[in-house]
């Protein structure tokens, strides 16, 4: 179910979902283009509805900030999340985890205080995480540059998510201490089809480049589309031809299975 086509949602039945269990994560693997190993795995938030089933975060995570809910929603999966990647590193699984945030979350001065100590009760180095943020949202973060400053000397990466649909500058761009830039699926999905998205992709992994920032594809959706990613020289990809979201239990078979492949190939379960 999409943003447009969501049902009514009351804070109520957020609320609940939260308290009850309701709310789940899923884990999209990510690859290296060069290796078509294992690079990382995005932690996706999830929300069943008993009346109105599946109901996607572009509808409850805004409902979440505007309700007061965001802080509860963001450390329940956060705990989720390190938890799933402490129960990897037990079964010899090492490897990066992303996280969404809400740029209200960084108003709060003790906000890397509280994911370093996440991360520190369970052992996770915080070269491990990486928070990402939407490019929409990063119009609103640059008054808190300190914050997420505070976040890249304890270790952690900082991603701008959906790079390429808002409108930063890219003044803002250099001045927000982000390691990666994530690119939308919408221009990926049109690459080899489109010359403009093509175009746009080519321009926004040179300008990663030229800052020092790795690129990450989003939406890959065919080998043709990896192998012209592998081609402009984007650094790693996400996407349903490389796998769907999956359990936190189903991605060390998944990790198992994509190593020693050629690169730029993969197996979805």
């Amino acid at each position: 179910m999409g943003a447009d086509d969501s049902p009514p949602l009351k804070a109520e039945r957020l609320r609940n979902a939260l308290r009850s269990g309701g709310l789940s994560l899923a884990y999209q693997p990510k690859i290296s283009i060069a290796t078509g190993q294992l690079a990382g795995v995005e932690a996706l938030a999830r929300w069943h509805d008993r009346q109105f089933g599946w109901i996607e975060p572009a509808a409850f995570v805004p409902l979440a900030e505007k309700e007061g809910l965001i802080d509860e929603l963001t450390d329940r999966g956060l705990v989720t999340a390190l938890d799933a990647w402490s129960s990897w590193r037990d079964t010899g699984l090492l490897t990066q985890i992303s996280f969404n945030i809400s740029a209200l979350s960084l108003a709060h001065l003790d906000f890397p205080d509280r994911v370093e100590e996440l991360c520190r009760v369970r052992d996770i180095p915080t070269a491990h995480l990486t928070l990402e943020l939407t490019e929409s949202a990063s119009q609103e973060i640059i008054p808190l540059i300190d914050t997420l400053t505070r976040f890249r000397i304890k270790g952690v990466s900082l991603a701008i998510d959906d790079f390429g649909t808002g409108f930063s500058s890219l003044v803002q761009l250099r001045r927000l201490p982000f390691t990666e830039i994530k690119i939308d699926r919408c221009f990926v999905h049109d690459i080899l089809v489109s010359e403009d998205s093509r175009a746009i992709v080519e321009a926004i992994i040179a300008l990663a480049r030229a800052l020092g920032l790795s690129t990450t594809a989003e939406g890959v959706g065919s080998s043709e589309a990896l192998a012209l990613l592998a081609t402009l020289g984007c650094d790693q990809a996400q996407g349903h031809f490389i796998s769907p979201p999956i359990t936190a239990a189903e991605v060390h078979e998944w990790a198992a299975a994509a190593t020693g492949m050629p690169a730029g190939k993969a197996r979805a379960l």
